[in-house]
């Protein structure tokens, strides 16, 4: 019997060995290569047998890393069609404009960045001359996500295409007068041309993801053939740092979106210094991507390395690439032939030898200026390798250098990101390198001119037919003239304003309901996109599970647990839901794609993305300022909403603060409905204005937030007074008076106005009538439905009176004549309804939930807050005992009355 202590672990293995002999064969084989030829010999075997291993299809564990050399061999890259001479002024141009348009600015201290472009020319170029799609032919096209600090280039090239003038370009940064241009890609800025903002690092790549994931929902639910459609999505080495870029990158591969290329300019520099000092970063991100399923294709290496890596047979370059970090790799860019051949040839004798085969200008030429991503024959074999690629998403690993033609002064310093201009000299050797036409006197008064080779010139003639032939211009962002889509049937909005009689109905179920009718609408119930992190079950949404079907590219492969039950678990191909387990972050992503859809595809598209509430705004708020920069339209609907009324949670779930975060949003609309009734008529009135017959002077590029709760309560039914729907829509209506509701105060009682919001309208129900029945006190209630819009009318109002125009805020409208002071509660801070405090003419008081949350019951989190019906009254005691309207002892006598 074997010893089992003789036996390596190495050796083990858990799965049956059935031909042991040939088994050690191969192992002898390795022994024996690794002692004739060396460890590096085996090594390379060994790779370029997984290599072969992986091609064939063999169930292999991924190679996760290859040598620091391109993926595409020389004798494998396709020619480049077209003339590559032509494109090489065309770039010479862009470069050009691009770093004299922010020097130019720098006057005027606005900034600007000229390092990017400069490293990633080729990297646009290409794709505009060869690969970008534009809108001309199905109205899609394909989607760029443009790096944002490479904006200059982007305008550069619309300068020369005739797109931008001079003027523009001379406002770059500078917006106020109108003919400006935004810092960075800012479709709500510059609608015509940006379609992504992208500068908020990060989000781009998240978007990109799911923008091409949104593509194939289009289609696989037959809304529209996006076939043609490729997502290109411009990043930095350095933005790859941020959680949220490779956040999805296992749902891009999972779902094969072959519809998407990363294209990562690594030029191994971040903001203040390299990327991965001591490491590689193209490496790391090789690794990461190829583990997550990725088709990755490495371009690092320019054509002057190629004599390199045939002089190369030992392996000892190649070995030398992948031990130098990164940081050293741009200490070469900046160093004289001597240091190199010593520092980087001198550490291996195989390549001293190499290295005295090399001429000073060979070695300068390759460490200096040879790269990947800077020559179109090599980034054009890696456009083509990611488009033909099928099955899996695409990332192509550029190398370049920053600051690349800018000369000696910027290339590869640490500080280049922050250096905003040239000089004139140095501009004149950037002339002289690009072999551009541009004189000395050109340079009026030590100013940079910007060049132009003519709008008849064989460059803009050529750039233009390229454009031409890919369907127009790009980026571009246009919204097609589609007919508004009609309204549903009233019946679905009518049902609610007779109430719920004697059930209760959390206003989380309403809105539910509401989409549940919405969606079966005959002609825009297929455009509803239900969106939901994971938590359909909380918000009672499992209902819609076998009508709409969960979507996924590959429908239901297996046979559900529930299949016989009535609400079962149904995924399908052309599933409507979006059930995008616990990621709020992508949720939002596809809100943002399905919201656009109008511009990105001509197909109006409705989201509404159901969240809980204190994980929405919290979390994710910085891609809710990236859905109203990139103009969208939806429902954020922030459900188990309240800092009180979602039992025993805590902290952590208990949202007090969301509309605060929602009112610094000028795009979102934020309501804070009470009653069934009045989520009904918000949702109506947003399908109208965002999707029907806006009215004039309304913009239709806004979204709206509806905070809903899950407090089951009784639905009233809606008051059938006037201005009822206006107020719902405004922000503020009475919902009843103290007569009204059936109260019959004393003559002449004092009298008090209670504007509650949310759930927090029943605590003010029943403060109404503990202040007549205990303390004498008519009190009319309010239903604040957004504090939110009622300021921003107030605001619009302020800004008309600086104009000469007057216009009453419809707050001061709504409470003229209300007779007492005014008490606000919410079940928020303080911060919520104090927005309006300054345009309420009465006496003004607040209540809210200001402090962290707990865990508790409603009732007793409702009384460490003070916002319960008894410490309202309380509260309105005090108001009215100010006044003199009430004995100031009967504060004291309520507080005592109800333990406070």
């Amino acid at each position: 019997m074997t010893d089992p202590k003789a036996i390596q672990p190495s050796e083990l293995d858990q799965l049956p060995d059935r031909d042991p002999e040939e088994t050690a064969e191969w192992r002898a084989s390795l022994d024996a290569v690794t002692e004739a030829a060396g460890p590096h010999r085996a090594a390379y075997l060994m790779r370029r047998t997984l290599e072969r291993a992986e091609g064939a299809g063999l169930a292999l564990p991924k190679l996760l890393e290859t040598d620091y050399v391109n993926s595409i061999p020389t004798p494998a890259e396709p020619g480049v069609p077209g003339d590559e001479a032509m494109e090489q002024r065309i770039t010479a141009w862009n470069r050009w404009n691009a770093a004299a348009m922010v020097t130019r600015g720098s006057k005027y201290g606005v900034g600007g960045h000229i390092a990017t472009f400069a490293s990633a020319a080729w990297l646009y170029e290409t794709g505009f001359n060869h690969f970008f799609k534009g809108k001309e032919d199905d109205g899609s096209g394909d989607q760029l996500y443009i790096q944002g600090h490479a904006s200059p280039g982007i305008y550069a090239r619309a300068f020369l295409d005739g797109r931008l003038n001079e003027s523009q370009l001379d406002n770059f940064r500078r917006e106020a007068g109108g003919d400006g241009l935004p810092s960075y890609p800012h479709p709500r800025r510059l609608p015509w041309l940006w379609e992504f903002p992208t500068v908020s690092m990060g989000l781009g790549p998240l978007s990109a993801i799911y923008q091409a994931r949104f593509n194939r929902y289009l289609a696989n639910r037959g809304i529209k053939d996006t076939a043609g459609s490729h997502v290109w999505a411009f990043l930095g080495d350095g933005e790859m740092d941020e959680p949220e870029s490779t956040a999805a990158l296992a749902l891009a591969a999972r779902e094969e979106l072959d519809n998407l290329t990363f294209v990562i300019n690594c030029n191994l520099q971040r903001l203040d210094g390299p990327v991965r000092a001591n490491f590689k970063i193209v490496q790391e991100l090789e690794a990461q991507f190829r583990g997550a399923g990725w088709n990755v294709v490495k371009t690092l290496w320019g054509t002057a390395w190629d004599e390199l890596f045939q002089l190369d047979t030992t392996g000892a370059l190649v070995r030398r690439l992948r031990q130098v970090p990164d940081a050293q790799i741009q200490t070469y860019q900046t160093r004289d032939a001597a240091y190199i051949r010593q520092d980087f040839f001198g550490a291996d004798p195989a390549l001293v030898e190499l290295a005295k085969l090399l001429s000073d200008d060979k070695i300068l030429e390759c460490f200096h200026l040879s790269r990947g991503g800077h020559e179109a024959r090599k980034v054009y074999a890696a456009y083509r390798a990611a488009v033909e690629h099928k099955g899996a998403p695409t990332v192509i690993l550029a190398q370049t250098v920053k600051g690349h033609t800018l000369g000696e002064g910027f290339a590869s310093k640490n500080a280049n990101h922050q250096m905003k201009k040239l000089t004139v000299d140095e501009f004149k050797n950037m002339r002289d390198l690009l072999e551009l036409p541009i004189k000395d006197s050109d340079f009026t008064d030590g100013v940079v001119p910007y060049g132009h080779p003519g709008a008849d010139s064989p460059e803009v003639r050529y750039l233009q037919e390229r454009r031409a032939a890919l369907g127009g211009p790009a980026p571009a962002r246009r919204v097609h003239p589609v007919a508004p889509l009609p309204a549903p049937a009233e019946k679905a909005f009518a049902s609610f304003d007779k109430g719920s009689g004697s059930q209760n109905v959390a206003t989380t179920m309403a809105f539910v309901r509401l989409v549940k009718d919405l969606v079966r609408d005959k002609e825009t119930g297929k455009r509803w996109v239900p969106i939901v992190p994971d938590e359909a079950r909380t918000f009672g949404m499992e209902s819609l599970f076998p009508s709409l079907g969960i979507y996924s590219p590959k429908g239901q492969t297996y046979e559900p647990v529930d299949r016989d039950q009535l609400m079962y678990y149904k995924e399908a191909k052309n599933g409507q839901i979006l059930n995008e387990g616990i990621t709020e972050a992508g949720s939002m992503a596809d809100f943002i794609a399905a919201s656009t859809s109008y511009a990105t595809h001509g197909e109006a598209m409705i989201p509404f993305y159901i969240f809980y509430s204190m994980f929405g705004w919290q979390r994710t708020a910085d891609q809710m300022w990236q859905l109203g920069d990139q103009l969208g339209r939806g429902f954020l609907v922030g459900a188990t909403a309240g800092r009180t009324t979602l039992t025993g949670e805590g902290l952590q779930h208990a949202d007090g603060h969301s509309p605060v975060i929602a009112a610094t949003n000028p795009a979102a609309l934020s309501y804070d409905p009470a009653f069934a009734y009045e989520v009904a008529a918000i949702v109506k009135d947003g399908l109208r204005r965002m999707y029907g017959e806006a009215a004039p002077g309304e913009d239709q590029n806004v979204f709206y937030y509806l905070t809903v709760y899950n407090e089951p309560m009784p639905q009233p039914a809606k008051p059938s007074v006037d201005g009822v729907d206006e107020g719902i829509v405004k922000g503020l209506y009475r919902f009843n008076t103290a007569e009204s509701a059936g109260i019959t105060p004393p003559a002449n009682a004092p009298r008090i106005q209670l504007l509650g919001s949310g759930t927090a309208i029943h605590w003010a129900l029943k403060a109404q009538q503990l202040l007549a029945e205990e303390w004498g006190v008519a009190a009319d209630v309010w239903s604040a439905t957004s504090w939110g819009e009622l300021r921003r009318d107030a605001l619009e109002a302020d800004e008309a009176l600086l104009r000469g125009e007057e216009r009453v805020p419809f707050v001061r409208q709504a409470l003229q004549g209300a007779e007492g002071p005014v008490l606000a509660v919410s079940d928020y801070m303080r911060q919520v309804p104090d927005q309006i405090a300054q345009w309420v003419e009465q006496d003004w008081s607040s209540l809210g939930a200001d402090g962290f949350g707990l865990s508790d019951t409603r009732e007793a989190a409702r009384r460490h807050f003070g916002v319960d019906a008894e410490s309202i009254v309380v509260a309105a005691l005090a108001q009215l005992a100010k006044r003199g309207e009430v004995k100031a002892t009967a504060v004291k006598e309520a507080r005592e009355k109800y333990g406070l």
